[in-house]
């Protein structure tokens, strides 16, 4: 069967989170094993280990949290703290919705770039690079996507933007080529409130069903500060979150660049 993720890919993956030097290396290098060695199929092992990556801050706040269920459903993972087996539902915010469609489109053009430049010379291209695009980008088009590789290609072997590339820099990287996206905030960039308490009460649906042998279950809301689509600046409004009704017994949100935490319930 073939496989639809490569190993390459999820060691790619997880090189970007090492980038971060509060990265909780060995745990996530454990956790990644122990989903390696489940019956999951890939796509579902890629799934689970995107996840606990994004987890990785959280685990910070809870360095005392182990845990003991990587592959389980409903909820996504069980853990244990203070002696009580708690079970955490995991979610993503997206702040940009316009911006997912776009970003999943300039991903997969990502990797067909880092092919092209590691069959030409993988250890004179190795490294991480960021890249910022111009406004009018639109990877909607196989011929438009065929373009921003190329542009992509060409910037990355000049060493300068290119085309649609609005700014390019590189990171190092010992291994292999790894092309994402640059990181800027607008200091206006807000997520609202509304979004947060939306995703709380879809989860609360479904609480019935989630595994009634734990003694907790907590809720953790990620925004994922390395996806342009889920990246914010501040959150509006951020009073309402406490007026919140859940049967969670806890709900935190989290930023995974900087670790922000905020306790909801």
């Amino acid at each position: 069967m073939k496989k639809t993720f490569s190993d390459e890919d999820l060691i790619k993956n997880l090189s970007l989170y090492y980038l971060n030097r509060h990265l909780k290396k060995k745990p996530i290098e454990k956790y990644h094993r122990t989903i390696d060695q489940s019956p999951l199929h890939d796509r579902e092992k890629y799934k689970k280990k995107t996840e606990i990556l994004l987890l990785n801050s959280f685990m910070h706040h809870f360095p005392e949290i182990k845990f003991e269920d990587l592959t389980c459903e409903s909820p996504d993972f069980i853990a244990k703290f203070n002696d009580k087996k708690i079970g955490i539902e995991l979610t993503e915010v997206i702040n940009h919705l316009e911006m997912k469609k776009i970003e999943s489109s300039l991903n997969k053009i990502f990797r067909q770039a880092e092919i092209l430049l590691e069959q030409e010379d993988t250890t004179k291209y190795r490294g991480v690079y960021f890249l910022e695009f111009h406004s009018n980008i639109r990877p909607d088009t196989l011929e438009n996507q065929q373009e921003i590789i190329l542009n992509i290609y060409k910037s990355i072997k000049r060493g300068k933007a290119y085309g649609c590339v609005k700014s390019l820099r590189k990171s190092f990287h010992r291994r292999n080529v790894f092309i994402t996206h640059e990181y800027n905030m607008n200091l206006f960039d807000e997520l609202c409130s509304e979004k947060i308490v939306e995703l709380i009460e879809k989860k609360n649906e479904k609480f019935p069903y989630y595994d009634t042998s734990v003694d907790e279950c907590w809720l953790v809301i990620v925004s994922d500060m390395n996806s342009i689509a889920s990246r914010y600046t501040f959150i509006q409004d951020k009073e309402h979150l406490h007026r919140v009704k859940s049967p969670f017994h806890k709900i935190f949100h989290i930023e995974n660049l900087c670790g922000n935490i905020t306790s909801i319930k």
